[in-house]
Parts: structure tokens; C-alpha cells; sequence
């Protein structure tokens, strides 16, 4: 798990914390494990995930949707051209149409060319381009969050994946001693110190444990598929290094922790979404501004030789009074940001510190099986079954003294696989590694 904590720990020591997901995603990608079957590490996983995963590909789309929404907030209001003919023509049995006998003219023709616009008041222009200003950085933010919750994702599937594995080791020892176990019954029934029962059990007992094999085995294949789903390849055959699995670094304290945590993408991602609807406010308040309408225009009629100019303004009547109802909308929404916000503090404490409580009590889980329980019982399982070929012990004692031992292994794998998923969960909820964050990233 070194690769997740250099990154965001060099990341944060050089820029601000709200730019780590957006400096992981330019990372560059690790080489990849050139053939089928070979080695896959995390850096390998990681960075096949930053480059190839579909959930990260639609933030540049979005990015330029947006960037087409700010070329549209930016434009002023169009001016309108506007042009109308009127054709005259007088009948000489009309009377009332008839024209004035002084004009030459029995037809008049009288053309009118109008130039129209709107001036905003308010700032209206600025409150649109704030608003989609809002929205790039509330996409960023969503960006650097989705980006941390992939990272995380790929820690707890590769995780899986290295449990996975030695659980299959675990089964193939299993299977071992179930057929050490059927020879030692074996060569006693044959020298008629054991009864054929315990000859039939001890078949029974292998035929299981190479079940259990191959059920482990499938889940591995499953675990894989998992992982490699990640970045759109579910079908990849390769290895992984089952020592990472109790490779454990030192958590920081609570406290520190928790501290780092109110800061991260989730958390800052309210202050994005803040700052929008406020933005969405003052959009919505400038709109109870009414805009002013005005047009010019000249008239033409060559019949008469008039020649008259036209202009006028319009003002919308009780625009603020229409646009209350949207100023309360706008609001409320603000407020529903805020609260928010604090629900998600609330959780997150509890979500921390169950985080961090499990993963200590997961540590001394793995040390006490490991530096204690497994060596003491499989010393117990040596001298079980020395005894039992002597004829001292049961086949009881033997069954039982071997599967206390595979027990404590296998709480062993799971307490380990736990270890590495509840920091995961931490490095996800604190946006930073385990330990103090002066940690040397070199190492």
C-alpha cells in the first residue's frame, strides 16, 4: 500500500489538499505486467485504473459542456432588426381611400426599419457567468472525490485479491495435511491398531479440504475479475504478491486523523456546492431587476416624401414581486447546503473513529496469531501427530489439534485482509495516509 501513501502525502506537502485527486489523475501510468500471468502490483492497478475507467472519462466532457454554458452566459442580449412594409393602393370608386388630389401618386408604399435590444440591470451578465464559474468548481470537486473513491476501490479489491490468494495456500496446506493425516490412519489400520473407521473419516476429511480448495480457488478467480473490472479488462489472468497482504504501516492518532478528515473532497465538495447556489441566489436576485427594452427605427414613405423616426422603451411591471417566489427557492437551498454539510461532519465521526478502532484492534489481532497462537499450535500439531503414530493419541486428537491450527490462519488472512481494508477506508475518509503527514515520501 506504499504507492497510495507517497502519492497523496508528496501531493499535499507541495500543493493545497483540495488539488490531490486532480494531481493523482495526472500521474503518469505505471508500466503494466507485460504478459498473461505475470505480476500485477498496486502501482500497476492503480494507474490502469486512473487511465481506463469510464467513472473518471465523463469529467472532460463535462468540463467542456460547461465551457460551452460559459460562452452562452457570457453573450449580451441580441439586438433584433426588425423591418415592415405597408403597400397602399386606392381604388377610384372608394371614396374614403381615395387619395388627396394634390398627391401625384394613386399608390403609396411606406417602409419601416426597427433596431431592438434589452439593457440588463442588475449585473446580470456577471451573476450568469458566476453561476457556471460555480459549476467548474463544483465538478472539479466532485472529480477529486470520485478520484479518491477509485483509489480506495482499488485498495480493497487488491486487497481481496491478496486474501484471496492466501486463502488458497491456505487450502492446499489443508489438503496436504488431510493426506498426511490419511497415511498415518491408513498405515495404523493396516497394523490393525486403528479401526477401518477412522480410515473413512480421514478420506472424508481430504475429500472436503480439496473442496473447500476449490471453492477458495473460485473465489480468487472471482476477486480477480473484480479487480481487473476496474479498467474495463475483467478477463485478465495474473499474479499478485501475497506479501503485501501483511505489509501494515503507523496510523496517526485519532485526533489528527479526524482533523484531516473535515477537509476532505467530500466534505470540501459543500463549500463548492455553496458557493454555486449562492451564486444561483444572486443570479435569482438580479432577475427581480427588469430589464429595460428599447427600440429605434425609421419610417420611409416616398410617396409623400415623409421621412419619420421611431423610439421607444418598455419596463415590465412588478418583475420583483413575480420573482419572489424564485429568491425564496434560491434560499432555501442554500440553507439545505449548510445543513448538509453538518449532517455529513456528524457521520463522519463515528464512521472515523469505528475506522480507526477496528483497524488497531485487526493489528493486534494479526500480531497475537502470528507472534503466539499459530507457532504454539503448530508445534501442538507436530507433537499430536508424532504421538498418534506412537498410538498414544486419538484421531480425534488429531483432527482437532489441525483444524485449530488452520482456524488460526485462516483468522490470521482475515484479520490481515481487515487491516488493510479499514485503512483504506481511513486514507479515503482523511484524503492522506495513515501516518503523520511529514512522512518521507521517498521511502
Amino acid at each position: 500500500m506504499d504507492l497510495f501513501h507517497t502519492l497523496i502525502a508528496s501531493v499535499i506537502r507541495r500543493l493545497a489538499a483540495w488539488l490531490l485527486a486532480m494531481a493523482i489523475l495526472w500521474l503518469p501510468v505505471q508500466p503494466v505486467f507485460a504478459q498473461e500471468g505475470g505480476l500485477l502490483t498496486l502501482p500497476d492497478a492503480i494507474g490502469l485504473t486512473l487511465a481506463q475507467n469510464p467513472e473518471l472519462a465523463v469529467f472532460p466532457l463535462q468540463k467542456r459542456g460547461l465551457d460551452g454554458a460559459g460562452q452562452t452566459a457570457a453573450l449580451k442580449p441580441e439586438m433584433e432588426l426588425g423591418v415592415e412594409a405597408e403597400y397602399k393602393h386606392f381604388n377610384e370608386g372608394d371614396s374614403d381611400n381615395t387619395p388627396d388630389p394634390e398627391d401625384d401618386a394613386d399608390n403609396e408604399f411606406e417602409l419601416t426599419v426597427t433596431l431592438s435590444s434589452v439593457v440588463e440591470m442588475g449585473n446580470k451578465l456577471q451573476a450568469r457567468v458566476d453561476v457556471v464559474n460555480a459549476q467548474r468548481d463544483l465538478l472539479i470537486a466532485d472529480e477529486q472525490a470520485k478520484a479518491l473513491d477509485l483509489l480506495a476501490e482499488v485498495i480493497r479489491r487488491y486487497t481481496q485479491v491478496l486474501a484471496a490468494q492466501e486463502l488458497v495456500v491456505l487450502a492446499e496446506e489443508k489438503v496436504a495435511l488431510a493426506r498426511e493425516a490419511l497415511s498415518a490412519v491408513s498405515a495404523r489400520v493396516s497394523a490393525a491398531a486403528s479401526p477401518v473407521s477412522e480410515r473413512m473419516r480421514a478420506e472424508s476429511s481430504l475429500a472436503k479440504a480439496i473442496l473447500a480448495q476449490q471453492t477458495d480457488q473460485s473465489m480468487l478467480v472471482y476477486y480477480k475479475h473484480a479487480l481487473s473490472a476496474l479498467w474495463g479488462q475483467p478477463a485478465q489472468n495474473y499474479r499478485v504478491d501475497s506479501a503485501e497482504l501483511y505489509r501494515f504501516d503507523p496510523g496517526a492518532s485519532f485526533e489528527a486523523l479526524y482533523e484531516r478528515a473535515q477537509a476532505n473532497p467530500a466534505i470540501a465538495r459543500f463549500a463548492s456546492e455553496e458557493r454555486l447556489q449562492a451564486s444561483r441566489l444572486r443570479l435569482t436576485q438580479a432577475n427581480s431587476r427588469p430589464d429595460v427594452g428599447w427600440y429605434a427605427g425609421l419610417r420611409v414613405n416616398p410617396a409623400v416624401n415623409e421621412t419619420a423616426v421611431q423610439a421607444g422603451f418598455s419596463v415590465p411591471l412588478f418583475t420583483a414581486k413575480r420573482n419572489r417566489g424564485a429568491e425564496l427557492t434560491a434560499m432555501t437551498e442554500l440553507d439545505e447546503v449548510m445543513l448538509r454539510r453538518e449532517a455529513a461532519l456528524l457521520q463522519l465521526y463515528p464512521q472515523l473513529f469505528l475506522a480507526v478502532t477496528s483497524r488497531e484492534q485487526a493489528l493486534g489481532t494479526v500480531s497475537t496469531l502470528q507472534d503466539s497462537v499459530i507457532p504454539k499450535l503448530r508445534q501442538a500439531l507436530t507433537e499430536v501427530d508424532r504421538a498418534y503414530r506412537r498410538g498414544r493419541d486419538s484421531y480425534v486428537d488429531l483432527i482437532s489439534a489441525r483444524d485449530e491450527l488452520l482456524s488460526a490462519e485462516r483468522a490470521r488472512i482475515e484479520a490481515a485482509r481487515s487491516v488493510l481494508l479499514f485503512g483504506a477506508e481511513i486514507e479515503q475518509l482523511t484524503a492522506g495516509p495513515l501516518g503523520p503527514m511529514s512522512v518521507d515520501s521517498s521511502k
